[in-house]
C-alpha cells in the first residue's frame, strides 16, 4: 500500500510539471537519443567519457568463460553515472531558478552540482535512512537538504511546488533524464558495437532503460539486456510480473537501488528492450563490494549490482560471449567501508 500510494502521488506531480501523462515508450527515438548524448557531452559540467576496461586488465580474480569488459561509472564525475541525466535535463530546459527533487544520494549530489554550476537554487527531499555523509556532502554543494519518512517524501515535494513555486526534477521517470543516461550506452557501443550481453543495475530504471532504448535503437536486435536488482528493492522484478509498474517498501543496503518505485516511463522502455530482471541478496552484494575494493576498485553497493550478478553466475548463456558489465558508482565513505567483510 505504501509504494501504490507512493507511485500514484509521483505520477500525479509528474504530470503537473513535465506533462509525463503524455509521454510514452513510442515517444523515445534514436534521434532523441543520439541528440542527448550530444548535449552530454557538450555540457559544461564536463561529464566523463568513462573508462571501458576488459575484466582481464584488471586485478579481479580470472572470469574465463565469456570477454567482459567493465564500465568504470564509478570514475564519473560526482562520483556516478547521475551526472549524465542531469546534465541533459538542466541542458535541454533552463525555466525557473529554483529546482527540487528527492533522492537518496547519488541524484542529489549530481542535481547539486549542476544548481551550483548554474547559479540556481535547489532542494534535496531525502528519504531519512540514507547515510549522513551523503546529505552533508550535498548541503556543502549550496543545496538545501529536508530528510524525511518514506510516508512524508511526496508530500514534501509537492509542498514545495504548490506552495513554493520550486520546479520539480524527477530523479527517475523524466525522458530528459533517460535520454541523458543513454549517453553511456553509445560510449558502450563506441569499443564494442555489438555486444552479445550487457548487464546493469536497476533501482527505478532510469539506468536500464536508457542503456536498453539506446542499444536496441542502434540496431543491436541481438544483444540481450539484463537488469540486476536487489531482493528487497525489486520494484522492477514485480512490475514485470504484474505487467504494470508497481511500488514496494523496498530495503537495501544497495540505497540506491530501492526507491519506493518503478518508473512509469522506465517500466515501458525495460519492458519493450530488456530482456530479464535478475535478483541478488544484500550478502551476495556484501561481498562484491570487498572482491572490487580488493582489486583497488572503490564501488558503493548499488553500484555493484551488475558485477554482483556475473560473478554469482545470475546471468544465463554467457559462455563465450562479449559481456559488458556497468559499474555504476563509486560513492561511499570510510564510514560505511567498515561494515563490508575484509
Amino acid at each position: 500500500m505504501l509504494g501504490a500510494k507512493i507511485l500514484a502521488v509521483t505520477n500525479q506531480l509528474c504530470r503537473l510539471n513535465r506533462k509525463m501523462g503524455d509521454v510514452s515508450a513510442n515517444m523515445i527515438t534514436a534521434e532523441m537519443l543520439r541528440e542527448a548524448c550530444e548535449t552530454v557531452r557538450c555540457s559544461p559540467m564536463d561529464v566523463i567519457k568513462t573508462p571501458l576496461i576488459p575484466w582481464c586488465q584488471t586485478t579481479l580474480p580470472p572470469h574465463t568463460s565469456c570477454n567482459i569488459h567493465i564500465k568504470m561509472e564509478n570514475m564519473q564525475r560526482t562520483g556516478s553515472f547521475k551526472i549524465r541525466g542531469v546534465a541533459n535535463q538542466f541542458g535541454r530546459r533552463l525555466k525557473g531558478d529554483h529546482f527540487v527533487t528527492m533522492s537518496s544520494g547519488n541524484y542529489g549530489k549530481a542535481f547539486a552540482f549542476a544548481c551550483k554550476h548554474y547559479g540556481f537554487k535547489g532542494k534535496v527531499v531525502m528519504l531519512e535512512n540514507a547515510p549522513i555523509s551523503r546529505s552533508e556532502l550535498i548541503k556543502s554543494l549550496g543545496v538545501e537538504v529536508e530528510r524525511v519518512p518514506t510516508t512524508q517524501l511526496m508530500d514534501v515535494v509537492n509542498r514545495c511546488v504548490q506552495e513554493d513555486g520550486m520546479t520539480f526534477l524527477h530523479s527517475i521517470d523524466d525522458p530528459d533524464l533517460i535520454a541523458g543516461h543513454s549517453s553511456l550506452a553509445f560510449e558502450i557501443l563506441d569499443v564494442v558495437p555489438y555486444p552479445d550481453v550487457v548487464v546493469v543495475c536497476c533501482g527505478g530504471g532510469g539506468l536500464l532503460s536508457g542503456v536498453a532504448a539506446a542499444i536496441k535503437l542502434s540496431g543491436c536486435k541481438d544483444t540481450k539486456i539484463y537488469g540486476v536488482e536487489p531482493e528487497g528493492a525489486c520494484t522492477m522484478y514485480k512490475s514485470f510480473i504484474e505487467k504494470k509498474p508497481v511500488g514496494m517498501d523496498a530495503k537495501s543496503i544497495a540505497l540506491g537501488l530501492a526507491p519506493p518505485f518503478a518508473g512509469t516511463l522506465a517500466y515501458q522502455l525495460c519492458q519493450r528492450y530488456v530482456e530479464k530482471i535478475v535478483l541478488v541478496s544484500d550478502e551476495e552484494i556484501k561481498s562484491a563490494v570487498s572482491t572490487l575494493y580488493k582489486a583497488g576498485l572503490v564501488v558503493e553497493p548499488s553500484g555493484t549490482a551488475a558485477f554482483t550478478a556475473i560473478i554469482n553466475d545470475k546471468i544465463p548463456d554467457i559462455h563465450q560471449k562479449n559481456v559488458v558489465v556497468i559499474l555504476s558508482g563509486g560513492n561511499i565513505g570510510k564510514d560505511e567501508l567498515n561494515n563490508f567483510p575484509d
